[in-house]
């Protein structure tokens, strides 16, 4: 069991990796440049060359990777929780997309992000010490409040 404030800096640790990881994400222009990056990455791992992403795969990946980054600079703000909680459901599901592409094309670089999802998902579900003299039920432990 973890202390509210070690849940805490779970939360804004993970935000954080995202925010370093989902950067290039957010816009078009450096979501191309990173492809090409993780395309020749993925050959050194053993796979083959990523597909060719055109302007709709780009407008695609940018606008995921303007709302992870929302969320990131909200979770580092403010490290609440509920938040915690609810980005471990959003990893798991992350996570089961990851296994299956990994499932239908085999390429080692999803592996770079199926771990790390993986994990920080773990993390934000390990289960919260109340606080003494705290009640079950408080807006804190709340993921509707």
């Amino acid at each position: 069991m973890l202390s509210l404030s070690a849940f805490r800096r779970v939360v804004r640790a993970s935000a954080i990796y995202d925010v370093l990881m989902i950067a290039p994400f957010t816009t078009p222009w450096t979501f191309l440049l990173l492809h090409e990056h993780l395309s020749a990455l993925n050959v050194s791992l053993g796979g083959v060359p990523l597909p060719v992403f055109g302007p709709f795969h780009l407008l695609i990946g940018s606008l995921f990777g303007s709302v992870v980054m929302v969320w990131s600079v909200l979770r580092t703000l403010d490290p609440q929780p509920r938040f915690g909680r609810y980005d471990a459901a959003a990893r798991y599901l992350f996570s089961t997309w990851m296994a299956w592409a990994l499932l239908e094309t085999g390429q080692p670089l999803l592996w770079l992000f199926f771990v790390p999802e993986l994990a920080w998902g773990l993390a934000q579900s390990l289960p919260l010490r109340r606080s003494k003299g705290t009640p079950a039920g408080r807006a804190h432990e709340s993921l509707l409040r």
